[in-house]
């Protein structure tokens, strides 16, 4: 019974032992030697293991032809493998002779791509930046031309569009940081030349209001069938022509852009118009520069600031002015130079000066004129002298309200110097009369002929029948005072009627 058990026992742990993993058959096998029947189990296992091996040659006669043929199959694919790594070998050395010139050909093509790409590059970025140095070069240029509102116009246009799509090159840079000095360069030769455009205007306004007042003149003197000539309203319809795009006025400048045109050497008879002495560019620029600066109101107030300081010089008459007519006339020129002057740049440009500023100002005018006159009217006792002042007053009013300025004050304070016209004729025929009444005898003034009485008669309107019939020699009702005081009232009265001339009363 034991043996039984022995031997189940063993037949249990060799099979454990092939299907254990020899690793782990080490308690297995203690358990072998633990017991005392282990020569009994080692006979077990030699059964066991020449039992397999009859098994293992079993398995090995029935597969050995397949093991040999395969063998043989081996070696003759082996014989095979050997021409074809022969054949791989030359076909790797002749892919390799010509892939050398393809790898040639492919380096330069892709040496051919870079530079294609950097050409494109070089062509895209050029194609941004030759604009810029365009548009720089424009603007050098207009600068030496002294062009400055296309200046300012190319500057704006450079540095908004161009510089932004040139990219970020130092030569941009450098114009980055040069267009604020340009701007402020362009600013200050702009005002350089409004100041002096404004010195020479207040040099020349004798002479424009000069030829505005002959331009007057002519026109009273003209009649309807007279050749056209240029009149004092055509300022304004031809005016706005002079303020372009860069602002030049129509004709060249003299005195270096003074503003004061020649036109010494004009025929009378072809007056140019007071505006057509004056080129307003100079003005038309400055005030489009410091619109595209954005100080259009600095330029404003620049510009009123300066003409009323002008205004205030003008209106200051000279402490001689009575002395002479000439003293008045060239009093009268220059603030009729400087009107006319204010009406153009009202009509000509959009808000520089105003109506309402040109209006304070010959307010302001006009109060200083009147008082200046009162003033030095008041010293003058020459008749001549103050009939040729009133016609002088009256050509000075009349060509301001050509203009649009109102003048009744004027005419107002000529019928004040009527009076003062007339006391000083009253004082000059009051000698006249005495003289003449101290040079008469009184007695009747004997005729002889018909020619005597013919002479006397047409110095006094005498009608008398009866003294017609009598025969000569006769004797007239009167003396010798009678047509001389006759002859100087007719005098006194065309003379204070002169003075009504062209006062406009009803």
């Amino acid at each position: 019974m034991a043996s039984v058990e022995t031997a189940a026992e063993h037949e249990r742990i060799l099979r454990e032992i092939e299907s254990t993993d020899t690793n782990c058959i080490g308690p297995t096998l203690r358990s072998v030697y633990d017991g005392r029947e282990h020569g009994l189990f080692m006979e077990k296992l030699d059964a066991r293991i020449r039992n397999h091996d009859r098994e293992i040659e079993k398995m090995c006669n029935h597969h050995f032809q397949g093991f040999v043929d395969s063998i043989t199959e081996l070696l003759k694919v082996r014989g095979e493998a050997q021409k074809l790594k022969s054949q791989v070998t030359e076909t790797n050395r002749r892919l390799q002779d010509e892939g050398k010139e393809l790898m040639g050909s492919m380096e330069e093509l892709q040496q051919c791509r870079v530079q294609q790409r950097n050409i494109a590059t070089t062509i895209d970025k050029l194609t941004h930046c030759l604009p810029v140095l365009e548009m720089y070069s424009r603007l050098q240029e207009q600068m030496r031309d002294k062009r400055y509102y296309p200046a300012l116009r190319t500057l704006e246009h450079l540095e908004n569009r161009c510089l932004p799509k040139a990219g970020q090159y130092r030569f941009c840079s450098i114009m980055a940081e040069n267009i604020p000095r340009l701007r402020i360069q362009i600013r200050d030769t702009a005002m350089s030349q409004l100041r002096d455009f404004l010195e020479s205007i207040r040099k020349h306004s004798d002479k424009i209001g000069e030829t505005a007042i002959r331009q007057a003149q002519l026109q009273r003197s003209l009649d309807s069938s007279a050749q056209p000539r240029a009149l004092i309203g055509r300022r304004r319809k031809e005016a706005a022509a002079g303020t372009d795009s860069e602002g030049h006025g129509g004709s060249p400048l003299s005195e270096q852009d003074s503003g004061i045109l020649d036109v010494e050497d004009e025929e009378e008879e072809e007056v140019p118009g007071a505006q057509d002495l004056v080129d307003f560019s100079p003005v038309y620029r400055c005030l489009h520069i410091y619109t595209v600066l954005g100080l259009r109101d600095v330029f404003e107030n620049y510009y009123r600031k300066q003409r009323r300081k002008q205004a205030r010089l003008v209106l200051q008459p000279h402490s001689n002015m009575h002395e002479t007519l000439e003293g008045y006339r060239r009093y009268f020129n220059q603030i009729v130079g400087f009107f006319v002057v204010e009406d153009h740049v009202l009509h000509t440009t959009q808000g520089l000066v105003n109506r309402a500023y040109v209006e304070e100002l010959w307010e302001l005018a006009l109060s200083k004129i009147i008082a200046a006159l009162r003033t030095h009217s008041s010293y003058c006792d020459n008749p001549d002298l103050v009939l040729d002042l009133k016609n002088l007053i009256v050509l000075f009013a009349d060509t301001l309200q050509g203009y649009g300025f109102p003048v009744s004050q004027l005419f107002d304070m000529l019928l004040e110097m009527r009076e003062q016209y007339g006391e000083i004729l009253l004082k000059r025929w009051n000698i006249t009369f005495r003289q003449v009444l101290d040079q008469d005898n009184y007695s009747p003034i004997p005729v002889s002929t018909e020619q005597e009485y013919k002479l006397y008669t047409s110095q006094f309107p005498l009608q008398d029948p009866e003294l017609d019939k009598l025969p000569f020699p006769k004797k007239l009702p009167f003396s010798e005072f009678v047509p001389k005081v006759y002859c100087q009232l007719k005098e006194f009265i065309y003379a204070c009627l002169k003075y009504s001339e062209d006062l406009h009363l009803r």
